[in-house]
């Protein structure tokens, strides 16, 4: 049966292999890369979920991967593959996913990550494709295709993780989306704060 050591090992061999995969794609594809990094904490969050790795673990690794990305813009180094200047997103990203586990029940906690996760990457790689086509600057705008993904995803997320009826499961994403959609405060931060806040209705 597999341990917690095996666990963790498997999780960072998911998002270090996706990382270097990204670093192949190069700069280029840098809106693609984050996303795609984002997408690889999906094996982590599961075995979180299935207790095989403690929040305490998952909190601290991924602060420490915030705390290092961090490090990277501090120091004007940053990782040009999926890292902007002046762009603190996924830094954002890891320190609210080493929170959430700490304040929210494994159950929300394992929902709110997963959006953070798999909504935000589906939504960004479906926008940053549809400005790619239509020629527009995929670095500035939203677009209501990338959204309308972000709703499904999130909707089959609440689905089997959310203690909640039917309706309160949609609204759940809808606000959500709303969320990551609105631009005056960084979607990685806004959607936890969001999503944290929404506990109090779950």
């Amino acid at each position: 049966m597999l341990g917690t050591a095996g666990a963790v090992v498997i999780a960072l061999l998911f998002i270090l292999t996706m990382i270097d995969f990204t670093k192949k794609l190069g700069s280029e594809w840098v809106w693609i890369n984050r996303k795609l990094i984002h997408l690889s904490i999906v094996p982590a969050v599961l075995m979180f979920y299935w207790g095989l790795i403690p929040a305490w673990i998952f909190s601290g690794t991924a602060f420490t991967f915030g705390a290092i990305q961090l490090w990277s813009h501090l120091k004007k180094r940053e990782l040009s593959w999926y890292q902007i200047e002046h762009n603190y997103g996924e830094v954002f990203f890891a320190f609210s996913a080493s929170a959430i586990p700490l304040v929210l029940p494994l159950e929300y906690s394992t929902a709110l990550l997963l959006a953070m996760a798999v909504s935000d990457g589906v939504t960004g790689i479906i926008r940053h494709y549809y400005f790619r086509r239509h020629g527009f600057n995929v670095k500035l705008r939203k677009h209501w295709t990338g959204s309308l993904g972000y709703f499904v995803t999130a909707i089959i997320i609440a689905l089997p993780l959310l203690n909640s009826g039917t309706v309160g499961k949609i609204g759940w994403a809808g606000i959500l989306t709303l969320t990551e959609y609105q631009g005056w405060l960084d979607d990685n931060l806004a959607v936890p704060l969001v999503g944290g806040l929404l506990f109090l209705l779950y």
